[in-house]
């Protein structure tokens, strides 16, 4: 567990280095980008305080999980709010199981929510983690499609496994569909958390 919180702990220092574009046109490239057929959101899940879930989880009783805040609930409708202002309002959405995934992807409010095991976090089994990102690009690519955004709600780790950046709750790092694989193009800050 040492060597995860090290890692993610380093993780963490080198993505302030990969930049977060401020609001403008940049941002407005990527919110258009997501209806090209060639772009994927990935987005971590909502503000749920603390790290991982209780040693009694169980991916079927959300009162075994770590759950979504108020805070986390207000920033998940709101960032629904900025898919819509930036033109889009409906996106095939996957979710990881875990409540505050799928919490977060209902409250988006873009649509019909489809749990996919392969968003579910690795956090606790590192060894999960190539086939968790190999079952996501072949979602991507199955999914992707000109003129609808796709949407995919998980955690840090897969995300991180994934991109390479370590997004901050609701963040959204959109995913360039290259061939067999994704590429990470940019990053969509979430909403703050109250």
């Amino acid at each position: 567990m040492k060597a995860v919180t090290r890692t993610l702990f380093i993780l963490a220092l080198l993505s302030g280095s990969v930049g977060v574009a401020a609001e403008g046109p940049a941002q407005s490239g990527l919110w258009a980008a997501l209806l090209d057929g060639r772009h994927v959101a990935l987005m971590r899940h909502a503000t749920a305080p603390g790290v991982g879930d209780p040693e009694a989880f169980r991916v079927d009783d959300c009162s075994t999980q770590r759950n979504l805040s108020e805070a986390g609930r207000r920033q998940a409708k709101a960032i629904g709010e900025r898919f819509r202002a930036n033109g889009i309002a409906r996106a095939v959405v996957y979710s990881s199981q875990w409540c505050r995934c799928l919490d977060t992807a209902r409250l988006l409010g873009l649509g019909e929510v489809t749990p996919f095991a392969g968003l579910n976090s690795f956090f606790r089994d590192s060894g999960r983690e190539a086939a968790s990102s190999d079952s996501v690009r072949a979602l991507a690519l199955r999914e992707s499609r000109p003129g609808r955004a796709l949407v995919l709600v998980t955690h840090q780790v897969n995300i991180t496994a994934l991109s390479g950046v370590f997004p901050a709750p609701g963040e959204i790092v959109v995913m360039r569909v290259e061939g067999e694989t994704l590429r990470a193009v940019g990053r969509l800050q979430g909403e703050m958390a109250e």
